[in-house]
């Protein structure tokens, strides 16, 4: 027997004005529900569950995208996800995007306690402190999830993990790995190091340089990178609470990376470390 076809629903429904106000941190906060929007993100949200409960709970479809996204639809419903068929105006009311692509999903929060992460003996995390853009957050994101981290931490001071920006930048790989959010540093910090992490905060100013460290031999064991705020980087107090200062060396004539490229280098650096036997040529040096 073939699927039902998606229920259809009106502008005026409660549904519609609930998924909207979804745009907001604290109406997100308050059903402890967020955005996820695009075919890539509604597949990866209906093929996630945390602690047996489905992630996907809602999916709002253009009759084109429904069409176009047969396949992405058939999962959400299999999800047990509620399948709205919506006119365009309506899923771009809900969507926060210059260009929807028809597809709008309402998703759980599914952050992890910060002691469950602990309790993996993580091998390779990334701590965003005082990160406050969440195209960055996103992006860093989705950059520790293809070193192949085992998790995010974000702290108390960064942004919101659930901003749609975040969510959109992250391209899906929020779905994928262990995310701590609200997570004072201090608390960050001394956690990982208990738990036989290594801390290293990542500055263009450090005292450390990454070559050196992986010409050493010192970045196989495991690893936590924390990465400061785009603008003013780390502040002092955060850089003495890691173990070491490590900047990025600079072959060129560039002033500096930016945080998403720094992560990048940093983790992979990491990551590479970590998998090679009798160590590791310097990555930046090719």
């Amino acid at each position: 027997m073939p699927p039902a076809a998606p229920e259809p629903i009106s502008p005026r429904s409660p549904r519609v004005t609930a998924a909207r106000r979804l745009a907001r941190r604290n109406a997100r906060g308050k059903e402890r529900l967020f955005l996820a929007e695009g075919p890539q993100a509604v597949r990866e949200a209906a093929g996630h569950r945390a602690g047996g409960t489905a992630t996907l709970v809602e999916l709002f479809a253009t009759r084109e995208a429904a069409e176009r996204y047969t396949a992405v639809v058939d999962e959400a419903r299999d999800a047990g996800a509620r399948v709205h068929l919506a006119d365009e105006d309506v899923v771009a009311g809900i969507s926060t995007t210059v260009t929807p692509q028809g597809l709008v999903g309402i998703c759980r929060f599914l952050d992890a306690p910060f002691e469950d992460i602990l309790a993996r003996r993580p091998r390779l995390v990334a701590v965003l402190a005082h990160v406050r853009d969440p195209g960055n957050a996103g992006t860093v994101l989705r950059c520790a999830d293809a070193a192949g981290a085992d998790a995010v931490v974000l702290t108390d001071a960064s942004v919101d993990l659930y901003n749609p920006k975040a969510v959109r930048a992250s391209v899906g790989s929020l779905f994928h790995l262990p995310v701590a959010v609200d997570v004072p540093v201090e608390r960050a910090v001394a956690g990982l190091r208990d738990a036989g992490v290594r801390v290293l905060a990542a500055d263009g100013a450090g005292d450390h340089d990454l070559d050196d460290e992986l010409d050493k031999g010192t970045m196989g064991g495991p690893t936590a990178w924390v990465f400061g705020n785009e603008a003013w980087g780390l502040p002092e107090d955060t850089r003495a609470l890691a173990d070491a200062v490590v900047r990025v060396p600079l072959h060129g004539k560039a002033e500096s990376l930016n945080l998403a490229t720094a992560a990048a280098v940093c983790l992979y650096a990491s990551a590479r470390a970590q998998r090679t036997r009798g160590g590791c040529r310097s990555v930046t040096h090719g």
